[in-house]
């Protein structure tokens, strides 16, 4: 199981998406790589980094994605995100068998379920979609696959995304998690992973695979 530390740093308001890579970048915050090829026949690795940290009541994140092509299809907030080009948060901050799935794709349009499997997950409210705040190297339009090179994401995402357990403060808090990055409908789909997932077929919630991250 893989370990990440999210430590905080201080800031006096809740911070502008546009602001988190400078922070992360102040704070000397590490980056850690997306890059387990858990299935043989989806061999194809794009380079993805994503960098973790908190400022108390939000979790500051960035990921930076290079791969051949991306797509955008999708607009809307609990749309199909994972068929583009997209990056991915899962985690579990309780031991009560409910997990999140925080999906994002390269424009910043967000899919965010809760649930204790794969089906009958809930979707997030419209307050709490609107309450996460993005920013996207490729703008917020859609667009078709086509070649982009690299890409970056940020996001400011209140600790109320874990809409079903109240969490307030995230200091000291320990969730295990798992992040990934996919793209099911990209001419190259792929299914990567921080922590490894060992089972035959891909499938990204899994739970039971997920590694740890501690907030400072």
């Amino acid at each position: 199981m893989k370990h990440i530390v999210a430590p905080r740093i201080q800031v006096d308001a809740e911070p502008d998406p546009l602001e988190v890579k400078g922070l992360l970048d102040q704070a000397g915050v590490q980056a850690e790589t997306i890059g387990t090829v858990n299935w043989g026949e989806f061999p194809y690795r794009p380079e993805v980094k994503f960098r973790i940290a908190h400022t108390g009541s939000c979790i500051l994140l960035h990921y930076v994605v290079n791969e051949k092509t991306s797509r955008a299809a999708y607009g809307d907030d609990l749309g199909r995100v994972w068929t583009d080009s997209c990056v991915e948060f899962f985690s579990c901050p309780s031991d009560d068998g409910y997990y999140y799935n925080l999906e994002t794709n390269c424009i910043g349009t967000v899919l965010l379920c809760c649930g204790k499997g794969r089906e009958g997950r809930e979707a997030a409210p419209s307050e709490v979609l609107g309450a996460i705040k993005r920013y996207a190297t490729l703008g917020r339009l859609t667009f078709d696959e086509r070649p982009v090179g690299q890409w970056e994401l940020s996001l400011v995402v209140p600790s109320s995304f874990w809409f079903k357990h109240g969490i307030k403060s995230l200091g000291g808090l320990e969730v295990t998690a798992n992040f990934y990055k996919c793209g099911d409908e990209l001419s190259d789909p792929h299914f990567l992973s921080w922590n490894p997932i060992t089972i035959d077929h891909p499938d990204f919630h899994r739970p039971d695979f997920f590694g740890h991250v501690r907030f400072e």
